[in-house]
Order: C-alpha cells, then structure tokens, then sequence
C-alpha cells in the first residue's frame, strides 16, 4: 500500500493503480470514456478525464497514470474541471447528437460524461468528419457518425479475441474505425461475437436489430414461437435495475406470453438435445478411432472464428447443430406436425446473449427442405426494448413456467450451457453415464468450471479410461490449443471452446455492464458481473430435480416417438450440419 492525498485528504491505496482506479477506491469519480467500461484503455485517447497532480508540468490523463508514493491529486480545480468540460465539448462537436433516435440512448457513455462535466453541445460549430455506414452484416451495424475514436473496440478485439478486425483509418480530421480498407463487417474475418459493440460508448457499434421483423411475423398472422437461452435470464433483470446475477426466469416468461408468442419455450430443451447427441458423437470417436479431440459446435463465433482461421482443423468440430437451431429444427418438424401448421406458416424466434446467432440462422447448411431452422434472433438487450415499448412493468409480473407441452425445461443440465465450461460439464454427465450404466456421483464436475478467460484442463477417469479434456473461452485463450492440434500435439479427447470470455452470460448482446465508483456498491462490481451471472444458472441447475440431459423425460419421448435415437438418419438430417474453409478477407462492395 502507498499513501496519497485526492483533493487534500489522504488515503492508502495499492500500488500499480492507476489515478483514475484509485480515485475511484476512495469514493470519486472522475470522469471517463476509454477506461469505463470492460478496462479497455486506448491510451488515454478521449483526454476526458485529466486531472491535475502537485509537481507534474501539466494535466495528466488518470487512466493511464500510476499513482506513486507521495502523490497529491487534484480533480475539481477551476483548470481541471474546464479541461475536461472542453474535451468532451470536442467530442460533441463531431458527433451525431440524434439521441432520440440512438438505439444506445440511456446507454451512452457520451451523454453521461457530459451531463457530469457540463458540456454544451454546440460550444464548437463545424463540419463533421465524413461518415461510414455498415449495414451488410446480419449480426452488426457500424455507424461512424457516432464514433469517439476512444479505441475501446480495438482493443477489445485484440484482447479477447486475439483478432484485430478493427483499427483506425486514415489520419487527422478524416480518421475512423473501420475494418481494413473501410470493408463492411461481412467482407471481413470478423466472427461477429460483438464484443466491441460490449464496449462501444456511443451508438457507433451495434447489434443489428430484427425487432421490426418479429412485428412483421405477428402482422402476417404466423404462428410466432419463441424460445430464450439460459444466459439471458441470468441477466436481462439488469435492463430492469436488478442486482447483478438475478435470475428472472419466471418474469421474463411472463412478460414473453404478455408480447403475444404463441408458446414460450426454454432452449434448455435444445440443450439437452445437443448433449444427446454431441455426446454420442464423442462415443464413436472415442470407440471407433474418430478424429480427436472432438470440440463443441455450440458457439457461433467460434464456428466462424474456425472456418477463417482453421480451415484444416473443421473435421475436429462436432456436427452437431447448436441447441438453439436444434430446437428450431424440432419445433418446424416434430411440433408443427404435432399441431398440425405448415412450417412455412410457423416464424421461430430465439432470445439470444449472442450477436453471432444472427448470422449462423442464416447458414445455408442449417437449412432443413428449405426451411431455415430459426427466423429471427433478438438479443437480451432487444427484448428488454420490447418489454419496455410495450408498457409492462416487468418489476409487476408473476413468475410463471414455460410451456410444457412438446419440449420443457426438464433437466438442469442444459441450463449451464450459458458459462463457461458448461457444455463441457453437460456432457460428462452423460457420457459417464453411457460409459459406467450409472450416473456419476457428484452430478456436478467441478473441475471444469471455472469464469475466466484462459485454459482450464482436467482428467475424468471413467471406468479406467481416463478422458482428457480441455475448455476455452475467447478466441485469444483457444488459439493455443487450435494451434497444438494443427501441430499434432493435442493431449485432449475433447475439448470446449466459447467464442466469448465466459461463455454466453458475456455474449455481445447481454446488458452493458458499467463499473461501480465506490467500494460498497456491490450490485455492480465489473470484476465479479460473469461470477454472479454464473451462479445464477448453476443454481438454477442445482433446483432442478433432473440434472442430466438423458433423463430429461421429454428428450427420451421425443426419440421414442420421432427420432429413434441419437445420430439416426433424421437426427442427422435435422440437428446436425457441415463447415466451410472461408477466405478472411472477400471483395469489398
């Protein structure tokens, strides 16, 4: 610890923190925008939160400042306050104030510092910098008429995905973040996990939106099916102001039924099925000399991140369909059969914490006789402004249970998919179970779980044979095990990959999480957001009287009656699917 005085008054902080992480320890909060949100810092680029220290020649930016022993901070002194009222009046300057109509309004990072420092938005008057629109890629839109140029999404793509999709163009007035060349998002190697949209402070970067064609799905009379994945109700009660890691499930089915869906279903069905499936796909590799390590298909960024970067290695990847447009799959099928509709006339919604579902919807491999698997694909953040638009006060709803009538939420094991090591975990509970005739004792395996990004790895011994595996999340932390595979040096039968740091409960299209500014505000911690989101499912996975994907009543009826057994002829016609190598970058349009 070392001793400092803010505004006069002394404090003991740690050592190596910089002003800004130090000011706020003590209770302060000095304005900021590269250092938000996530601790993605471009170098103190924004100038917004410069602050005055006693011996220093000039003003320094706190972000980027360490703090040492001795030093004297200064936040509220007439040149300071002015300096950073004057930074920010810059930045209001070059942008596109159509906050009305900004899908990021009561999100903006801009908007709040300028509230705090005062900031008036016509202070500078001028021709704006030129503006770049990207519209072509279904999970992302980029609108450079509210970009800052903070550099937060630069560094998000290198940090967490060891990519560099993103960087700045051109210099000086005409400069703007772009993909190489200006490409649209869909003629670069972006994997589309929407990461940088987690961090973008403004409107700049977004997900792009298809609630306007769910509306067209009820305006046509379909038969509009949604279904949500775990994580999202994990964390949409924080677009509501509930604590961190509150799990709303039952409200969030309400107010789902209140929007109009026909049913409302729980994709921990889709889940389960998955396992059932991926999980005898390992069996056969594992028994009849397969290609090993097999690794999980569940994550789409991750599905793209392989295909551009890992042509060679796609015989790796399970086939298996994620559970979402396994679901999807099933619901055309077997349900619309079931109710007697033409699954033309039946529009699949899924509620997604991802961005990158956009696009694998789209796949032309997941298409079942010319039907896509799943329709449209809103995000957590996106169904918050559904609920909102629609007047419910979601604080108000009774907690009510999914429907049951074709696929429920029967097991626990599908709920875990949304962290990290999940699928991982799911899947052990069956495969022992395929391997011994007896579930595993423990049901839970702790040693594969785990919320930070990085490798974890673990021995399972199952009756003598001991199956090494391995779990990844973010591309950055799987690119050496991709790399060890390539190299024949992969000790792992199987192994799990997120294309998310910690899985889906930090998926680019779960609520922006902020840091808190002072040491008791412990509902919104940064450091701790994917540990309480993660508790939430896995005590959720704990409630639940059925804990394993095989004995999920309704997953055993449906091969009874329909699909006969995992990787059948059908099975695989509807809930598994093909890669393709891809080129990383294609022709700019």
């Amino acid at each position: 610890m070392i001793n400092i005085k803010i505004e006069g008054i002394s404090y003991q902080v740690e050592e190596g923190l910089t002003i800004l992480e130090a000011a706020r320890s003590c209770g302060y909060e000095i304005p900021s925008l590269c250092a938000f949100n996530h601790g993605e810092c471009n170098q103190g680029s924004c100038r917004v939160c410069l602050v005055e220290v006693v011996g220093a020649r000039g003003l320094v930016a706190s972000c980027v400042y360490p703090v040492h022993e001795g030093m004297e901070i200064l936040i509220s002194t007439p040149k300071a306050t002015q300096a950073r009222r004057r930074s920010v009046e810059l930045l209001l300057s070059n942008h596109n104030k159509n906050c009305q109509q900004c899908d990021k309004n009561g999100k903006c990072e801009l908007l709040h510092v300028a509230t705090i420092t005062g900031a008036r938005d016509d202070a500078f008057k001028g021709e704006h910098s030129p503006t770049h629109l990207d519209y072509l890629a279904p999970g992302l839109v980029r609108d450079t008429s509210k970009c800052i140029l903070c550099g937060r999404c630069i560094a998000r793509c290198k940090n967490a995905q060891g990519l560099g999709i993103l960087g700045f163009e051109n210099r000086g007035f005409n400069t703007f973040v772009s993909p190489a060349e200006d490409r649209s998002f869909a003629d670069s190697p972006c994997i589309q996990c929407g990461q940088c949209v987690n961090v973008c402070p403004t409107g700049a970067l977004m997900e792009h939106s298809e609630i306007a064609k769910v509306d067209q799905a009820f305006k046509e009379g379909k038969h509009v099916i949604v279904q949500a994945a775990p994580a999202v109700r994990a964390a949409l009660g924080e677009e509501f102001d509930y604590p961190i890691g509150t799990p709303v499930t039952g409200k969030m089915i309400a107010a789902l039924r209140r929007l109009g869906f026909e049913r409302v279903y729980d994709v921990n069905f889709g889940a389960d099925l998955t396992i059932m499936e991926e999980g005898s796909e390992l069996l056969q590799r594992l028994q009849n000399g397969g290609t090993l390590p097999m690794i999980t298909s569940c994550s789409p960024g991750w599905v793209n991140y392989a295909e551009y970067q890992y042509g060679d290695l796609l015989d790796h990847l399970s086939s298996c369909k994620s559970p979402h447009q396994m679901q999807g799959a099933i619901i055309k099928s077997y349900w619309a059969k079931q109710n007697g509709y033409d699954p033309k006339d039946v529009f699949v919604v899924s509620v997604m914490p991802c961005v990158a579902k956009k696009f694998e919807k789209q796949r032309d491999q997941l298409k079942v006789d010319e039907n896509y698997d799943v329709d449209a694909v809103i995000t957590t953040r996106e169904l918050a402004k559904m609920i909102k638009r629609s007047g419910i006060r979601f604080d108000r709803l009774p907690d009510e249970d999914w429907d049951q009538d074709i696929m429920g939420d029967y097991s626990g094991a599908g709920v875990i998919f949304g962290v990290t090591g999940g699928v991982m975990e799911a899947a052990l509970r069956t495969v022992y179970y395929k391997l011994t005739g007896q579930e595993y004792g423990r049901i839970a395996f702790d040693e594969v779980r785990g919320h930070d990004a990085g490798i974890r790895e673990a021995t399972i011994d199952i009756n003598g044979l001991e199956v090494k595996v391995a779990i990844a999340s973010g591309m950055k932390s799987a690119k050496p095990l991709l790399d060890d595979i390539r190299n024949n040096k992969s000790p792992y039968h199987f192994i799990e990959i997120m294309g998310c740091p910690g899985g889906c409960i930090n998926g680019g299209g779960q609520p922006y999480v902020k840091p808190c500014f002072l040491p008791n505000e412990d509902d919104n911690i940064l450091d701790t957001y994917k540990e309480k989101r993660a508790k939430a499912l896995y005590s959720e996975d704990e409630r639940q009287i059925v804990r394993q994907s095989h004995n999920n009543p309704q997953i055993i009826e449906l091969y009874d009656k329909y699909l006969k057994e995992p990787n059948s002829h059908l099975a695989h016609k509807l809930l598994h699917t093909t890669y393709a190598s891809r080129e990383g970058f294609n022709e700019i349009k």
